[in-house]
């Protein structure tokens, strides 16, 4: 009967540290995405165009 018990809090603890991890994957996908967009909003990765303003870049 202690073993099933053990187990049993052993998949609740699994499950918990699941959900933390899928939570951690979204907010690390989220920061990478806002790291890597460019400042015009376009994330082709093309250098700005003749006339686009410079400022607010971010290296």
């Amino acid at each position: 009967m202690g073993q099933n018990s053990a187990s049993i809090d052993t998949a609740k603890k699994v499950k918990e540290l699941q959900e933390q991890v899928n939570d951690l994957k979204e907010l690390v996908n989220t920061l990478l995405s806002v790291i890597c967009e460019e400042p015009d909003g376009v994330s082709s990765g093309a250098s700005p165009a003749f006339g686009q303003n410079q400022a607010n870049y971010c290296m």
